[in-house]
Formats: structure tokens, sequence, C-alpha cells
């Protein structure tokens, strides 16, 4: 049986950066205990005070943005979502928006000291949007990356659902990343052993488990809770809108013209939010891992306009 040796979560980082010709920041992974006996887990970029916080998407983590962060070169925070990466899972199985947000506004409440400019691919762009409206007093701008409250991406569900069907165990890395190539995930191989690397662990019975809840719930609990399933709750669309309308701070919607969003969704978003500014960048759903350059460079300039 083949057996994954682990290696250092950071290394990969060096050729990322050689590969994009920027310097290697300094990166730490932080972890917050919360009062229920959970942990929030984040990775921090760079030595100085964090200027942006990113807010994955389902079943992803805080290294998806590793690219995007090297080509940004500003002192961020990267955080896991509750059930995901490194933090904990939720016994309750509730990872809506404005669940996620409360462990969200306690991590920016304890590592940062400045308003953010939030950004959040899918699940994670509902999650910022929460936040926003929450706690206005945390967010100085909200980059809501591919998603908006009640889109129909039916082109997701289907393969994401056949991506996590069956065992929730597997003898070797290797074997995930034969599936997902399979199935139309990832890009190079190399590419995708490094995804499958940074989001799964190795059991001390050998096997290699999913670190997010997502892949460990039933099929129904699934499309219950991620938003990139047709079949989320209607509640979780309507408190997204909710959300929008009473945030105050800047609104950028960044579409990808290959993702879930389409035009007709983009031109629903810029009605219902009239103020919020619709980017389109050539990507997959997953932009920071398919666009992350262009995407830096649209996260340096609202930075920069607002002064950070």
């Amino acid at each position: 049986m083949h057996v994954a040796i682990d290696i250092s979560e950071f290394s990969y980082l060096p050729a990322q950066a050689e590969a994009l010709g920027v310097p290697l920041p300094e990166v730490e992974r932080l972890t917050l205990p919360l009062a229920d006996g959970r942990s929030v887990s984040a990775l921090r970029f760079g030595g100085a005070e964090p200027q942006v916080t990113l807010l994955h998407g389902a079943g992803l983590n805080a290294h998806t943005w590793d690219t995007t962060t090297l080509a940004l070169q500003r002192p961020l925070l990267a955080i896991d979502l509750a059930g995901h990466g490194d933090s904990s899972w939720r016994d309750d199985v509730d990872y809506t928006p404005r669940t996620l947000a409360r462990d969200v506004a306690e991590s920016l409440d304890a590592w940062t000291s400045q308003p953010q400019v939030v950004v959040g691919q899918s699940l994670g762009g509902l999650t910022g949007a929460a936040l926003a409206a929450s706690r206005p007093d945390l967010v100085s701008e909200l980059v809501i990356v591919d998603i908006t409250p009640g889109i129909d991406v039916t082109a997701g569900p289907a393969a994401l659902r056949e991506f996590y069907a069956g065992p929730t165990d597997f003898a070797s890395r290797d074997e995930l990343v034969d599936k997902a190539m399979s199935l139309g995930f990832g890009g190079s191989r190399p590419e995708t052993e490094r995804g499958v690397f940074l989001n799964t662990r190795v059991r001390p019975d050998g096997r290699v488990e999913w670190k997010h809840h997502f892949a460990h719930l039933a099929a129904h609990a699934l499309a219950a809770h991620d938003p990139g399933s047709a079949t989320a709750p209607s509640v979780l669309h309507e408190t997204g809108w909710d959300d929008l309308s009473g945030v105050s701070a800047p609104i950028t919607l960044v579409r990808a013209a290959r993702g879930f969003v389409s035009e007709a969704d983009a031109a629903d978003f810029q009605r219902r939010v009239p103020a919020a500014r619709v980017v389109s960048l050539d990507a997959t759903h997953n932009v920071q891992e398919t666009a992350p350059v262009e995407l830096a460079a649209l996260i340096a300039a609202a930075s920069t306009v607002r002064g950070i």
C-alpha cells in the first residue's frame, strides 16, 4: 500500500514565487481557540499588519489563495472557514454564511486592527457579505468572486456530488488525484497533486481523508450546505440578498467568464445592488487558481483606492 509522506504545507510556495518572479513573503499558520471549544485556523502572509482577508469557497481551504497571495504581495490573512482546512468542524453542520461570518469576525478582532479588504469566493463571498453587513467596522471593501445569492449553478453540483460520493477515506493521495482528474477537476497533474495534498490528511491508520467536513456528510447534507448547489435552501438565498442590501462598504462582483455566474446573473446582481461594480475575468469558478495574477491586480487596485 502506498503511504503518503507529509511535508511542510509551505513547501510549494518557493517554486510558485519563483515562477511568478516575486519574493517569497513570511508566512505562518495561526490558530484561534473559540469559547465553544472549536478553533479557527488561518495563514498570515507578510510581517506587517494584514490589509486583506481572503475567504475560500466550499470544499476548499486557505491554500487555494496561495498563488493569488504571492502575486498580490500584500500582508494578509487567508482564513480556513469552519469545517474546512485546519479549522474545526461544526457538530450542528451549520455552514451557512451568517454562521461562518461570526467565526471570521472573531478572527479579525483577534488578528487585525484595521478594516480589511475582504475577498470571498463562492461560499466565502456570501460569508463576506454577511460579515460586512453585521460588522461594518471590519470591512473597508468587499470583493465577491463568482457567486450571487440564489444562483443557478446546475453545471457544478452534479460533478461535485460525484466527486465526493462513495468512501470518505482512501489508500493514497494518488487515488484521489486520479479521481479528481477523471472528473475534470484541477489542471495539470502536478497542480492537482498539490491541491489534493493541501486538502487532505493522513490518519494514524495510514488512510487518507479530506480535511473538509462536506466530503464526510451524506449527499443531501452536502447539497443543503453548499451554495454551489442548485438545491441549496431558499433561506440561504434570501439572507444573502438581505446581507448585501445592508453592506455600506464598496462592493465588487468578479464574474468568471467560464464559472457559475452567467451574464444574466451578473445583470440581476447589478440591478439589486446598483452601487456595486461588476468585473468579468477569463477564468473558471475558482478564479483564485485559474486567473490569480488578474485577481491579485484587482484586489491591489481596491486596496490602493482605499488608501491601504
